[in-house]
C-alpha cells in the first residue's frame, strides 16, 4: 500500500449532493478567511507567546500557524510515510506486506493501524471511542476498482517514524504547548490521518475528551489540544472543519445539531486551510469533524497532542486510547520522555536550531540521547497514553 501522489484524477463525488457540498465548501472557505486566526509563530522578546495569538486561540478554539516545516523536513516526513504505508500489511488482518515481509505493526500489543471502507465513515453512529460520533456522516459511493479497505488512521506513530518524532520535538511548536499549558505540559497522543484522493474515510462531528465535562474546575482548556503538522496542506475538500467557540460551550448535543441542520453540513463550521509546512492548533473541546476526501489531493496529517499537568494528574482516565488507568507522576514521566527523546532527534536533523528546554527533564538529558537503542524502547509506547 504505497503512498498515492498527493494530486490524483479521480472520479467520485458527492452524487445528488454534489453541488450543495460545493456550495457549503466555498462559503465556509470564506468565512474560515475572516477569522483572524492565521500567522506564523510569535514570541515575544521574553520568550512568551504573542498575544495575539493566544486571544485569537482562546477566541475561536483554533489557529493555523503557517510556514512552520520546512521543505527538508517536509520530504523526510513523505519518505517515511510512504515507508510505512509501503510496510503496512496488504490487507487488513494480514501479516506480512505488499513485499512478502512482516508487515509493520503486526506484533504490538497497543492499537496502531486502523482500516476502513473507502469513502466510509467508521465510528459515525456507533459505540466506538464511548460514542462520541453520535452523527453518521454521508457516504459517497467510491470508485469500483477501489480497494476493499484502507488505512486511515495510524496511532504511537511515533515508533514508527524519525521524521514525525522531529517534529514531536519543533521548538517553536512546544513553545506554544508551553504557553498554553505552562511549563510543565503533559503528553496526549500521536497519529498519522492520511486520506488519500477518492479513499480517505469521514470522521463524524465530535468533541474530544470524556474526563472533565462535568468537573466543576472545568473551562475551555479543560481537556488539552493537539497540533496538526500538514505535509501536502489541507483543503475544504480534505481538511478538518470545526465550529469556532464550541470549546467554551461544554458538552454538546450533536445529534441536534445535524438533525437541525437538516445534514451533516454543520453550517457555523469552517474548515482549517492549511499550506504544506503548515501546522493547525485546535482545543480538543471544539466540535470537529472531516468529510470524506472525494478530492484529488492527499492530506497527510502529523498529529500530536498536550495537556496541562493539572488536568491529567490523579486522574482516573482512559478506555478510548489506553486502558483504565489513574495517571501518577510516575505514569506521566514515562509517557513524557517521548518529548526529551523528540527534542534530542530534532537537535541532531537540525543542530543549527535551538533546542527547546522541556522544564520537567531540566538536568536529565543526557538520558534520553536519540539512538538505535531508545527506537527499539519506543515499541507500543502508546500503551502509556495519556487520554481524558
Amino acid at each position: 500500500m504505497a503512498l498515492q501522489a498527493h494530486k490524483s484524477d479521480v472520479a467520485t463525488n458527492y452524487g445528488d449532493e454534489q453541488e450543495a457540498m460545493a456550495t457549503y465548501r466555498r462559503a465556509g472557505e470564506e468565512r474560515a478567511m475572516t477569522l483572524g486566526n492565521r500567522g506564523p509563530i510569535r514570541f515575544n522578546p521574553d520568550g512568551s507567546l504573542a498575544k495575539e495569538i493566544l486571544d485569537a486561540y482562546w477566541r475561536c478554539g483554533f489557529y493555523v500557524f503557517t510556514g512552520v516545516l520546512g521543505k527538508d523536513e517536509l520530504a523526510d516526513i513523505e519518505a517515511d510515510v510512504a515507508n510505512i504505508l509501503e510496510r503496512a500489511p496488504v490487507t487488513e488482518g494480514a501479516t506480512v506486506d505488499i513485499h512478502g515481509r512482516p508487515a509493520i505493526a503486526v506484533d504490538c500489543k497497543a492499537p496502531t493501524l486502523f482500516w476502513a471502507r473507502p469513502l466510509s465513515d467508521p465510528f459515525g453512529g456507533t459505540d466506538l471511542a464511548n460514542g462520541r460520533h453520535p452523527a453518521r456522516m454521508f457516504e459517497p459511493r467510491a470508485a469500483a476498482d477501489a480497494p476493499e479497505k484502507i488505512v486511515y488512521l495510524i496511532l504511537g506513530s511515533l515508533q514508527f517514524s524519525d521524521a514525525c518524532l522531529r517534529v514531536y520535538g519543533h521548538p517553536d511548536l512546544l513553545g506554544v504547548a508551553a504557553a498554553i499549558h505552562g511549563p510543565d505540559f503533559t503528553p496526549f497522543n500521536e497519529a498519522l490521518f492520511i486520506k488519500q484522493p477518492g479513499l480517505g474515510s469521514s470522521v463524524a462531528w465530535h468533541q474530544d475528551g470524556v474526563t472533565h465535562w462535568d468537573s466543576p474546575d472545568f473551562d475551555q482548556g479543560s481537556h488539552g489540544f493537539n497540533f496538526m503538522a500538514q505535509l501536502y496542506g489541507s483543503t475544504s475538500a480534505n481538511g478538518l472543519w470545526l465550529v469556532p467557540g464550541t470549546h467554551k460551550l461544554g458538552k454538546q448535543d450533536i445529534k441536534a445539531r445535524v438533525a437541525s441542520a437538516g445534514s451533516d453540513r454543520l453550517p457555523d463550521a469552517v474548515p482549517m486551510l492549511c499550506a504544506p509546512g503548515d501546522v493547525g492548533i485546535s482545543n480538543r473541546q471544539t466540535l470537529h469533524g472531516s468529510f470524506a476526501n472525494t478530492s484529488p489531493d492527499t492530506r497527510v496529517t502529523v498529529n500530536f497532542g498536550f495537556h496541562r499537568r493539572s488536568s491529567v494528574l490523579g486522574i482516573k482516565a482512559g478506555g478510548v486510547h489506553n486502558a483504565v488507568a489513574t495517571y501518577d507522576e510516575a505514569r506521566i514521566h514515562e509517557r513524557a520522555r517521548l518529548i526529551a527523546y523528540a527534542i534530542d532527534a530534532r537537535q541532531q536533523r537540525f543542530p543549527h536550531e535551538k533546542r527547546f528546554v522541556y522544564q520537567p527533564f531540566v538536568g536529565q538529558e543526557d538520558n534520553y540521547r536519540w539512538n538505535a537503542a531508545a527506537r527499539a524502547g519506543l515499541k507500543d509506547y502508546n500503551l502509556l497514553d495519556l487520554s481524558i
